[in-house]
């Protein structure tokens, strides 16, 4: 599965899929790691505006994106969140590690 991206000045911007499950997350995480190297990346926007769900393995991704982008002095953003989204971000305490913005800069 490839997924849509958009690259633009040290920023990245990731198009999630509908569901993000293990399956998908897995596979996102190994080509947003491609991306950041490729494109010397900076910040990540992950745009959930497709997306309906998304289990712990979706979590966990973001997590770990968060730390590799952490580790280098980028950040992440996230953006378009639905309701049921923007819950998970709550519960799961990503809000404390990825920034929630409702327009990004891209």
């Amino acid at each position: 599965m490839d997924f849509l991206y958009e690259s633009k000045k040290g920023k990245l911007r990731i198009f999630a899929p509908e569901e993000i499950d293990e399956c998908t997350a897995s596979k996102l995480r190994v080509e947003a790691d491609e991306l950041i190297d490729l494109y010397q990346v900076r910040c990540i926007i992950f745009d959930f505006a497709k997306t309906e769900f998304m289990d712990s393995s979706g979590i966990g991704m973001l997590i770990g994106r968060s730390r590799k982008m952490g580790y280098s002095g980028g950040s992440v953003e996230a953006v378009n969140l639905n309701p049921r989204v923007q819950k998970i971000f709550e519960l799961s305490g990503l809000k404390k590690l990825i920034s929630v913005v409702k327009e990004d800069n891209l």
